[in-house]
């Protein structure tokens, strides 16, 4: 049994203590997760964080949903640095919380870290991040999960899957999606996540 409130409070870290964590890591020639090759990625997805912190703006439905919100909520996400698909969406979450104007209390904890939260919240079978686990107030109740990358990608990259195995080919045709998408389909569908939390 995953006992949310406890990791919540004890473990969640904000979203600049996070980014300082993996920029800290990095420092030392070290990621987030035990294996050097994660090193590469986490440089790069430092790079995404920060254009993406720098150049993504909330939507106007978005921003009226997050408005509307009349309780307050926990956000708690799992992540690693170096995760693509989180460099590109963890600085939403951010956007979504700062927005919220405190009704989104917005908190990080690493995968590896937490192997029975992620093994709660799999999709197809695998660990996948990152994943956004929406919590009451009290943080003892899961209202919604979202994760790990929006719908229209996932079905992208199964496709993708089939014509390559290949890592560096995927994540180039992944990451220009993303590039494209300018986390507009990100945002739609946290939009609805939002609307269905029902207030």
């Amino acid at each position: 049994m995953v006992n949310y409130s406890e990791i919540f409070s004890e473990q969640g870290m904000d979203y600049q203590t996070y980014r300082a964590l993996v920029d800290q890591l990095l420092l030392e020639g070290k990621a987030t997760g035990d294996v050097t090759y994660d090193l590469h990625y986490t440089k790069m997805n430092v790079q995404r964080m920060s254009r993406v912190d720098k150049t993504a703006s909330l939507t106007e439905e978005l921003t009226a949903t997050i408005d509307q919100l009349k309780t307050s909520y926990k956000f708690l996400v799992i992540t690693e640095g170096w995760c693509g698909d989180a460099a590109q969406i963890v600085p939403v979450f951010n956007k979504i919380a700062t927005a919220s104007l405190g009704k989104i209390d917005l908190k990080f904890v690493l995968r590896d870290k937490n192997l029975p939260l992620i093994d709660a919240h799999l999709t197809n079978g695998g660990r996948a991040i990152p994943v956004l686990i929406i919590l009451n107030e009290e943080a003892d109740q899961v209202l919604a999960t979202w994760a790990p990358r929006p719908q229209v990608l996932q079905e992208l990259l199964k496709e993708w899957r089939q014509e390559t195995t290949e890592m560096t080919i995927l994540a180039e045709k992944l990451h220009g999606w993303y590039a494209k998408d300018k986390t507009l389909s990100t945002q739609a569908e946290l939009n609805e996540v939002l609307k269905g939390l029902g207030n």
